[in-house]
């Protein structure tokens, strides 16, 4: 006589019939599931003893039902990812999802993307643009000016001071003068043209000169020594006197040598005298 076998619940003989083992009991389909069967994350229906069943954490799924939450891509033979508001999305749509975004579209960038870092925050290389002429930047060098980037050439565009002479951008060196910015290939003599950076120099009616252009061109001759009256050296002090100008150290009695800077002086024709050697001429 042949043992009886049994469904665990309903008791119905199992011999030559399909059941299923779970936890050492032995269950008709029926049973199973009725009272086993697994409920699926997805379809929220019992997973059945024919149907193939997937597991993760203590989670399960009808095989049809494991799809990615976004693509709806089968994950039964692929890579997924599990997030913690429990969807299940295939490696792609996890990545975008959970991935960093870039500061320029504010999509996801994607792993193994061309992409710029930039104090902590990221771009697709295509976002990463000048605020200005809106280039990408890629291998130039750039500036920042608060949260905006510029590319060097609009950076000195809109930043940089202008020479006072050309009204292009000074973007290296230069020099001031009478508070405003120069290049240095830009200050140079109006006469002779020869660069005054670093050079001694002086100015007349808004215009600078180098120390020999302007003791030829333009300085006054003193009516004593007949040499320039440079304001240089030892020719700073000068004497004018009815449209005549002399150094100080020229400005002498013709006759006693004494000097009348500051004193009473007497002229007779082209020569100053004191008034003692006027009264004698």
């Amino acid at each position: 006589m042949t043992d009886r076998f049994d469904c665990y619940y309903c008791r119905d003989n199992l011999h030559g019939k399909k059941y299923v083992k779970k936890e050492e009991k032995h269950v008709c389909t029926k049973c199973f599931n009725k009272l086993c069967a697994n409920t699926c994350a997805e379809c929220k229906r019992p997973v059945g003893a024919d149907s193939k069943e997937l597991h993760h954490k203590n989670r399960y799924w009808h095989e049809d039902c494991f799809r990615c939450a976004k693509c709806y891509k089968p994950l039964a033979s692929e890579s997924f990812n599990a997030r913690d508001d429990g969807k299940i999305m295939c490696g792609k749509c996890g990545s975008r999802e959970d991935g960093n975004r870039c500061q320029g579209c504010y999509k996801v960038v994607m792993p193994g993307s061309q992409n710029v870092e930039y104090k902590n925050k990221l771009w697709h290389e295509e976002c990463f643009t000048c605020f200005e002429c809106k280039q990408p930047i890629r291998t130039q060098s750039f500036l920042a000016k608060g949260d905006d980037i510029y590319c060097a050439p609009c950076h000195d565009k809109k930043f940089a001071k202008k020479c006072f002479h050309c009204k292009q951008a000074i973007t290296s060196g230069g020099i001031s003068y009478q508070d405003q910015p120069w290049h240095s290939e830009c200050f140079v003599c109006h006469t002779c043209r020869k660069t005054l950076a670093g050079a001694r120099f002086t100015s007349h009616e808004d215009k600078v000169y180098c120390v020999d252009c302007f003791k030829t061109d333009v300085a006054k001759k003193c009516h004593g020594c007949k040499n320039p009256i440079t304001g240089f050296g030892h020719g700073t002090n000068v004497v004018n006197y009815e449209g005549y100008s002399w150094h100080e150290y020229c400005f002498n009695c013709k006759k006693c040598c004494l000097t009348l800077a500051n004193k009473r002086f007497v002229i007779n024709g082209d020569h100053v005298f004191c008034p003692d050697c006027a009264k004698k001429v």
